[in-house]
């Protein structure tokens, strides 16, 4: 292996990152990060190895230095981070993880609202033109054709947050298991004895709502329940829409004892409703949220949910615009796809019996 650095001066031999690596019990790519300051290692990690290299006298090479310094990535640049909505508790979480991705590199973070008037649109094409950004994080956004061609014209990379709409399939994504999310959330309702389990989706163009409504269609198939179309109502992921959706669920002859709401601003919607007509949550009424944003555990009772990772997918996506040593191991195409996990807290409960 090639020698990456030197001993102490007069030192007769020299110490390697592979050295060092062996050392400590990690990968090479582990002191690489620890020598390039790079936040996303172990704090204990960070202290073995950063001793082992004191320890050792480890000064890297002329070559290890060049190299270092051309893959470090720009320094005071900036991202965009693209909504449809950035006022949402979601969108909020996504900020939060772009800006510590960014901040770790001392970039900033643009966020930007797509205006749905063309005239604004246009001209924040031509603002993303002038700030000379490093990349575009579309967060559940969606582009024109036209306004597409636009962003390759300017050179910029793109990465996709949950997409909305129709994007090259070159361009990668982030996203997180939405539909075993939503056959999580639905199973636990399941389990729990309900058998009239309804669901209040998200709009129905988004990738992430179709996802999760096949979770939830999936688990009742796999139940042996039919799927009941009066029991699937549209909303929009926010809370009015949430509030008129479940007042017509519970308004059926037949309503649900439990609701799967496709994000946690959506369940307080039905919380909200319950309130309004009387019914306890979980005692009459269970109900499942998804995202696991801060809200979700201070409301009473604290709100069961389908828990994505959304600052660690929205810090993937940011540094893979920031360079290569921000980006490693990353795939410039295709999407990256993280684990969910159903979180039980206190607003889901056994099915209550017939005529109790």
């Amino acid at each position: 292996m090639a020698l990456d650095g030197q001993g102490p001066a007069g030192s007769p031999t020299r110490v390697t990152v592979a050295d060092i690596a062996r050392d400590a019990g990690v990968s090479i790519a582990t002191v690489s990060k620890v020598l390039n300051r790079r936040p996303d290692v172990a704090a204990e990690t960070r202290a073995r190895v950063n001793a082992l290299l004191a320890e050792r006298g480890y000064v890297p090479s002329t070559r290890t230095r060049n190299k270092a310094r051309a893959d470090r990535p720009a320094r005071g640049g900036l991202v965009d981070l693209v909504f449809n909505d950035p006022g949402s508790p979601w969108a909020t979480e996504v900020i939060r993880g772009a800006e510590v991705a960014a901040r770790a590199v001392r970039a900033s973070v643009v966020v930007s609202a797509l205006d749905p008037a063309p005239r604004a649109r246009r001209r924040w094409l031509d603002d993303l033109a002038e700030r000379g950004s490093l990349g575009l994080v579309l967060a559940v956004s969606s582009l024109s054709p036209d306004e597409q061609a636009a962003v390759r014209r300017l050179g910029l990379p793109v990465v996709l947050m949950d997409p909305v709409g129709d994007f090259e399939s070159t361009l990668p994504a982030m996203g997180s298991g939405n539909f075993g999310g939503g056959l999580a959330a639905t199973q636990h309702l399941l389990d729990l004895g309900h058998r009239r389990v309804a669901t209040i989706t998200g709009p129905m163009r988004y990738l992430s709502s179709q996802a999760r409504l096949a979770g939830y269609r999936a688990a009742l198939e796999r139940a042996g329940l039919p799927v009941v179309p009066e029991l699937v109502r549209e909303g929009d992921f926010h809370h009015a829409s949430a509030r008129a959706a479940s007042e017509v669920l519970l308004s059926l002859a037949d309503p649900p004892t439990a609701v799967f709401a496709a994000n946690d601003e959506q369940a307080l919607g039905v919380y909200a409703t319950a309130q309004a007509r009387g019914l306890r949550v979980p005692e009459d009424l269970s109900v499942v949220g998804f995202d696991d944003v801060p809200m979700s555990q201070w409301v009473l009772p604290p709100l069961t949910t389908v828990q994505q990772p959304i600052r660690e997918l929205a810090a993937i996506a940011t540094r893979s615009l920031l360079g290569p040593a921000e980006g490693e191991g990353l795939p410039l195409r295709g999407r990256v796809e993280l684990p969910t996990t159903l979180v039980v807290r206190g607003s889901t409960a056994p099915a209550r019996a017939a005529g109790t």
